[in-house]
């Protein structure tokens, strides 16, 4: 791994272009935003995406993000992330279904 992340780093500057590339191409429009990790942990790949469900970016990347971890020793992470027009849709799609109804704490017991 790498001790002091540098995203200017050719090998690490590529592994991002590629994920973004690969992502982008089955999912026209994403963005993308790249930082480092809080703590140092690695790089982070945000990829605001327009899908319901953001495990189907993951399922698209995993195998090329493990290669990259284990086999080139780059600590890059994708993080997908619904698009705000993606999320208001689905709140307004639960509102619409009505809430679920709750217990009472008091029937607890």
């Amino acid at each position: 791994m790498i001790d002091t992340i540098d995203l200017n780093e050719p090998r690490l500057r590529d592994a991002i272009a590629e994920l973004q590339s690969l992502i982008s191409q089955h999912y026209p429009g994403t963005t993308f935003s790249v930082d480092r990790g809080d703590e140092g942990e690695g790089v982070l790949i945000f990829a605001t995406v327009d899908v319901d469900d953001p495990d189907e970016v993951v399922d698209l990347v995993i195998d090329r993000v493990l290669d990259l971890q284990l086999e080139e020793g780059l600590p890059v992470h994708v993080i997908p992330v619904r698009t705000p027009e993606r999320q208001a849709a689905m709140l307004a799609a639960r509102r619409a279904r009505g809430s679920r109804p709750t217990v009472p704490l008091s029937a607890l017991g």
